[in-house]
């Protein structure tokens, strides 16, 4: 039976859907997350002609359907209807629609999963792994090295500002092959939490019943809604799905010492007591725990007792 694994890490809330032995998605909430999808916050519109809105609390936001009456200056409650996406050099803003609801900040990660009535597991640093048993590190390997095996081929996926692209390689029939990688993409857009414009390159497929088997078997594979076009003559098909936060490869890849710095402490979290006074850790990850003294201060209530973290030049 399906089941959420939950875990309040340091740094960081995790998720995992398990299903028979694996994980069928993966999600992580960032500590300080904010605005979260669906908060109703006040705001002030700064710029109207470019829908830019100052949020309060702090921030920017893109807010669309801004009615007339609203002037530039004025104040206006707004609902979050995606997060802030990160890109290098700089996030794209969060969106938002003018709203009438009551304040509030939006749900957490534990009340998203909660609400979708499957099963919730709380796990506990002293119980076995029940994450890593379900392959978590090997989910968070996808994510940041875009390396995604399959049963006769593999998929290389690719965070753009534009769209995540999916390229296909295998061997044997062009045909089996891009159907297995139909489902394995599927798959994979579930796992990882991937959505707004989706590109995938299949192999060049030469009739038109191989081009609309690959197609059905998306169909069959990700769930509704979604968009999709046809396989074209080069193989290509785009996906387009609501996109309401970062999916795990854009979240991971934007802050990967960061990424790598919360992975270590939940080793940390996990070692039998009682906890070593040093450990060695990389050189960019040492600087990031020593920016992050709150993170190194839980960690050492959790394990009860502190633990420096070096690298080999110190």
């Amino acid at each position: 039976m399906a089941e959420w694994l939950y875990e309040a890490g340091i740094g960081e809330n995790r998720a995992a859907l398990v299903s028979r032995g694996g994980i069928w998605k993966a999600r992580i909430e960032l500590e300080g997350t904010s605005p979260r999808v669906d908060a109703v916050l006040e705001a002030r519109l700064v710029d109207k002609a470019a829908k830019l809105i100052a949020l309060d609390g702090g921030g920017e936001a893109l807010c669309d359907h801004i009615p007339k009456a609203v002037t530039q200056g004025a104040k206006l409650r707004v609902k979050i209807t995606r997060e802030a996406i990160p890109e290098p050099g700089r996030a794209k803003l969060p969106k938002a629609v003018p709203s009438d609801e009551p304040l509030s900040d939006g749900p957490t990660l534990l009340e998203r999963i909660t609400a979708t009535r499957l099963p919730v597991r709380t796990l506990r640093a002293h119980e076995p792994d029940a994450l890593e048993e379900a392959g978590w590190s090997e989910v968070l390997d996808e994510a940041i090295t875009g390396e995604i095996g399959f049963a006769g081929g593999a998929l290389r996926l690719s965070p753009t500002p534009a769209m995540a692209l999916f390229d296909v390689d295998g061997n044997g029939p062009l045909d089996t092959l891009a159907v297995a990688a139909a489902h394995a993409v599927a798959r994979a857009i579930e796992r990882h939490g991937i959505a707004g414009s989706i590109g995938i390159d299949f192999p060049t497929l030469s009739g038109k019943g191989a081009r609309n088997a690959v197609a059905e078997a998306i169909d069959a594979a990700l769930p509704q809604p979604f968009e999709r076009t046809a396989v074209n003559g080069f193989g290509f098909l785009q996906i387009v799905r609501r996109r309401l936060r970062p999916s795990l490869p854009e979240l991971l890849r934007a802050d990967p010492v960061g990424a790598e710095a919360r992975a270590e402490l939940r080793r940390m979290e996990r070692l039998p007591p009682p906890p070593p006074t040093t450990h060695m850790v990389t050189r960019n990850v040492a600087r990031r725990l020593a920016q992050q003294p709150a993170w190194t201060a839980e960690l050492a209530r959790r394990i009860g007792g502190t633990t420096e973290f070096i690298s080999a030049r110190d």
